[in-house]
């Protein structure tokens, strides 16, 4: 099977959507497909990988991120789906790309998979506090009817989590289906757990052994809510003893360093690109915590979960359904309540991180079982569509 996958998020210092296609591309090699990406670059390139390859379309950047670039063109894009006769294509953008794909003229069945949620990640978090979703929703009605137009033309409008599907579905985009994301496979695991890493962040963050040593990972952006954490971190730590970590680099790295100041209790470490050393440090802590209400799937929350770290996340969002029975879920919509959310993770570290570990030491969904689903899917259509 030939899955062509017109993605506007692929960038070669990209962030979630950049690991997720190469893990597809290596999922396919392993199961017989093939994966073509066509991505929006400086040039036209092709550059061949196992699975598949990679087809870059001359595009200009993108001016709110210089990391990507932006599909304008739709023939460019048409004459390469033309040629290449794919069996399945793939829209992995609600922007433009969608738009591209939905416009060809081709046969082959079309899947739209949702690896952003703008209403969530900028709609609601901007007015969330004067108005409720609904509203807001009006507010947005150019969104909506953008997406709606669409749908129609897709078999398929495939997310990460339930909650966005239910949510898309009351809006009138009856064939949206779940498909959960999962970690990869073999790489995070509680037998990770290095008492003298954890000992060390400890030490550098100024506490003792019995303090709860939290991590935040992630890019450094407005709708991560780094700040939110900080505030409620050092809230929290007026009554327990808490260090916290966080590790990610963006545009926001400065506002976050301000927001932290000169606390001795907090480090804003760079980026972990090493898989073994990030699930390492992930069974290494008392607790990971996520500002995010916006999440389509929450990698770092599922990979927390499978590394049997209990988590603090948002009660919406991806974030919360990837966070794992042993997650404490605080108010999207009321930060202090973060507060009370870490408060509860210090007051009962041990019951949690044992309700962690159990089920950690159980059966931990991977990526390759959500490849799986979706290449089945694509073969089975009645699976998709069910």
């Amino acid at each position: 099977m030939r899955i062509v996958d017109v993605n506007g998020f692929y960038a070669p210092r990209g962030g979630g959507v950049r690991v997720y296609v190469e893990w597809k591309l290596a999922r396919a090699a392993q199961t017989g497909h093939e994966v073509i990406v066509i991505a929006p670059g400086p040039e036209d390139r092709m550059d061949v990988r196992e699975g598949g390859a990679i087809i870059w379309v001359a595009s200009p950047a993108f001016p709110l991120d210089p990391r990507y670039r932006m599909f304008v063109e739709s023939a460019p894009v048409h004459r390469l789906l033309d040629q290449l006769r794919p069996d399945i294509v793939e829209a992995s953008s609600p922007w433009r790309t969608a738009s591209i794909v939905a416009e060809w003229r081709g046969d082959a069945a079309r899947h739209w998979i949702m690896h952003a949620d703008p209403l969530a990640a900028y709609a609601y978090r901007w007015f969330g506090r004067v108005a409720d979703e609904h509203t807001i929703d009006r507010w947005f009605s150019w969104y909506w009817r953008h997406m709606l137009s669409l749908a129609p033309s897709f078999d398929s409008v495939i997310c990460a989590n339930f909650a966005l599907s239910a949510r898309l579905r009351r809006g009138g985009i009856g064939n949206a289906r779940t498909i959960p994301f999962g970690v990869e496979g073999g790489v995070f695991s509680p037998d990770h757990r290095d008492e003298a890493l954890r000992r060390t962040l400890l030490e550098r963050c100024g506490r003792s052994q019995d303090g709860l040593l939290l991590v935040g990972i992630g890019r450094h952006t407005a709708e991560k809510k780094w700040p939110l954490v900080v505030s409620a971190a050092g809230a929290a730590a007026r009554h327990h003893e808490i260090a916290l970590v966080l590790i990610g680099e963006g545009r926001d790295t400065v506002r976050i360093a301000r927001s932290i100041g000169g606390d001795p209790h907090m480090q804003l470490l760079a980026p972990i690109h090493d898989r073994p050393a990030l699930a390492r440090l992930l069974a290494s802590v008392d607790g990971l915590v996520h500002g995010c209400e916006a999440e389509t799937f929450c990698f770092v929350a599922a990979e927390a979960a499978a590394s049997g770290v209990p988590a603090v996340v948002p009660d919406r969002g991806g974030a919360a359904e990837s966070a794992g029975a042993a997650a404490l879920h605080f108010d999207a919509k009321h930060g202090p309540d973060m507060v009370r959310a870490i408060a509860r993770l210090a007051r009962h570290r041990r019951v949690l991180a044992a309700s962690a570990q159990t089920a950690a030491r159980g059966r931990v969904r991977t990526m390759d079982d959500h490849f799986d689903d979706l290449f089945s899917g694509y073969s089975q259509p009645d699976r998709v569509a069910a």
